[in-house]
């Protein structure tokens, strides 16, 4: 009897199985042959999922997507919940710091999209990808600011859009550097630094 595949699990093995060529090897080794053979796959197999290797490339980008929106919408729902003991300010700095290399996982995945931002510099197909994966970001540190505007705990005059590029710019650079010279910014620095930021928000009334 033939073994029942599911494909859209299959397709996320797939898609990891990018994540890892690229951390290990490099972008331009992502072939799909070098694909299915991290994956333990026959390349027709690959090919039965995915026509191309744009779109293959294009899929690995918005599964990364998705798994950190997951991850950090997780962590929102907890924030929303707590009740006015809890430590709110550090719930923050925790959903912030998903979006940043502090582990084995979110380090292979800022290593996969440091690697997909460059190769989009030259390579305009991927740029939307790219791009996605930017507007994700975005939206997701704008929800965390409009909520606490909502539960009065930041204040009504600061610029929202503006806020949201700040801590975005802080993160990117924060990331740029654990990821690349991860001897000059380690964990507790990293961490350090962001929870500085959060401060400043919290002396205006945030998070506190």
């Amino acid at each position: 009897m033939p073994k029942v595949v599911d494909p859209a699990a299959r397709r996320q093995a797939v898609a990891e199985a990018v994540f890892r060529v690229i951390q290990r090897d490099g972008i331009a080794r992502a072939s799909l042959r070098n694909v299915a053979t991290e994956a333990g796959l026959a390349i027709g197999s690959i090919r039965h999922y995915f026509r191309s290797h744009d779109e293959l490339m294009g899929f690995a980008l918005h599964a990364l997507s998705e798994n950190v929106r997951t991850r950090v919408l997780r962590h929102a729902e907890d924030l929303l919940a707590v009740d006015s003991g809890v430590d709110r300010r550090a719930l923050t700095v925790e959903l912030l710091a998903e979006l940043l290399p502090l582990d084995e996982r979110r380090r292979r995945e800022s290593v996969v999209w440091l690697a997909f931002l460059t190769e989009a510099r030259t390579e305009p197909r991927l740029r939307r990808y790219t791009h996605e994966l930017h507007e994700t970001q975005r939206a997701l540190v704008r929800r965390v600011l409009l909520e606490a505007r909502r539960l009065n705990r930041i204040a009504d005059w600061l610029d929202i859009g503006l806020e949201t590029e700040r801590l975005c710019a802080l993160l990117d650079g924060l990331t740029v550097t654990a990821t690349l010279q991860p001897e000059l910014t380690d964990r507790e620095t990293t961490l350090a630094v962001l929870r500085r930021h959060v401060e400043t928000l919290a002396a205006t009334g945030a998070y506190e």
